[in-house]
């Protein structure tokens, strides 16, 4: 630290930081100086960061998780591939920040390169091994990571100009943030919280905008060319509307009144059904993509078969359910409960009797299960290659015939 701070006053003995894949986890950084500093790779989750100077600085691939950036100055930062996921970055300048997805070649005998030794630039800080993957990086085989902004706290950010293409957005807090000219092309923002952004010059070219809050926004002077919004419930067909009233209905009324969904291959493709109450629906074969259930309750619902890529299902109960063969490639699992429901008798108590879920050939490509709770659930051939299983409760989850890679 003592060589960097000579470095950045351009003092005889100084040298650049080289932090790279170095672990840094839960340190207090409050208000260091690491502008132009190589953290490439480097573990920096639930680290205190509050006012951290770190512009200019290469956090290529960095995990950033749970992290305190609150009014740091992230300027001209390359952060793609980084992990931000529920990082505090209220306040912080993100101006002119590359946030778009990393590349890692993972083709050939050798695998990943050696990060940690990947040749720098002379005399340019920020270059480190992400500079000299970028000729790597176009080789067939390339492994993308996109940033990981889930969740993550965004509020009053300034963001104008920054590259975030193909950011994963869901869940964000962005309320008013400065987005002028910020470039959101393909980035995915279910259920993220815009209200009184800044939007002058945003590119949203094909981004994913179902469920997003953009109250107080001004799209007038925004590019939304291709971008996919909301399809409201009341916006379904008219017996689609009434099966899954009357299905609430049934769960409030315990059977008595209306009557249990059946929704087997219903096209419910970018629908919003945030907090909805589909407990013991069928929905064989039904089409979700890219559908917002966050915070569902779909406790012993049957979805075996059904098409749930890119879809939101973070924070939800799907205890019990049936997701066999499912597709839930790329799908927001972060917080859900996959866990056994218990099976209740006549008067409505604990039979002492558990049903666990199904995701028996289940396609996980890529999903994000962090924090998910797995325990007791049939994996049995199911595909997690490439699925972020960090915090993952697997307590007694059947993994047999798995093909997985992280």
């Amino acid at each position: 630290m003592d060589k960097h701070a000579r470095w950045i006053k351009g003092l005889a003995g100084g040298a650049c930081a080289n932090l790279s894949l170095v672990n840094l986890e839960g340190l207090d950084l409050r208000h260091v100086d690491l502008r132009g500093a190589l953290l490439g790779g480097a573990k920096l989750a639930r680290s205190h960061l509050t006012g951290a100077r770190l512009a200019g600085a290469d956090l290529f691939r960095a995990d950033l998780r749970h992290c305190d950036l609150r009014a740091a100055d992230l300027s001209n930062t390359d952060l793609r591939g980084a992990r931000l996921h529920s990082a505090d970055c209220a306040d912080a300048n993100l101006r002119n920040a590359d946030l778009r997805e990393g590349k890692i070649d993972a083709s050939g005998a050798g695998g990943a390169p050696n990060l940690s030794t990947m040749p720098r630039e002379p005399g340019r800080a920020g270059t480190s091994f992400a500079a000299a993957l970028a000729t790597v990086a176009r080789r067939p085989g390339a492994v993308c990571s996109r940033t990981d902004l889930t969740s993550a706290s965004l509020r009053r950010v300034d963001l104008g100009g920054a590259d975030l293409t193909g950011c994963n957005l869901q869940n964000a807090d962005l309320s008013d943030a400065n987005l002028t000219d910020t470039n959101l092309s393909e980035s995915r923002l279910c259920g993220a919280n815009l209200d009184g952004a800044a939007l002058t010059g945003t590119r949203f070219h094909n981004a994913d905008l179902v469920g997003t809050r953009l109250s107080g926004c001004d799209l007038s002077k925004a590019d939304l060319a291709g971008a996919h919004f909301t399809k409201m419930l009341d916006t379904l067909g008219l017996e689609i509307q009434r099966v899954i009233n009357n299905h609430e209905r049934w769960i409030e009324s315990g059977g008595a009144r209306g009557a249990r969904a059946e929704l087997d291959g219903a096209d419910l493709n970018r629908v919003d059904l945030r907090n909805v109450n589909l407990s013991g629906a069928t929905l064989r074969g039904a089409s979700l993509v890219k559908a917002l259930l966050a915070g569902a309750k779909l406790i012993m619902a049957d979805l075996s078969g059904a098409d749930l890529e890119g879809a939101n299902l973070s924070g939800a109960d799907l205890s019990g359910a049936n997701l066999s063969y499912a597709r839930l490639i790329g799908a927001d699992l972060h917080d859900a409960l996959l866990c056994p429901a218990q099976i209740l008798d006549g008067f409505g108590k604990p039979s002492g009797k558990i049903w666990a879920t199904s995701l028996l050939g289940a396609d996980l490509r890529h999903a994000h299960l962090v924090g998910a709770l797995l325990s007791s659930a049939n994996l049995s051939d199911a595909n997690l290659d490439l699925a972020d299983l960090d915090g993952a409760d697997l307590t007694g989850a059947k993994l047999t015939g798995l093909p997985y890679q992280r």
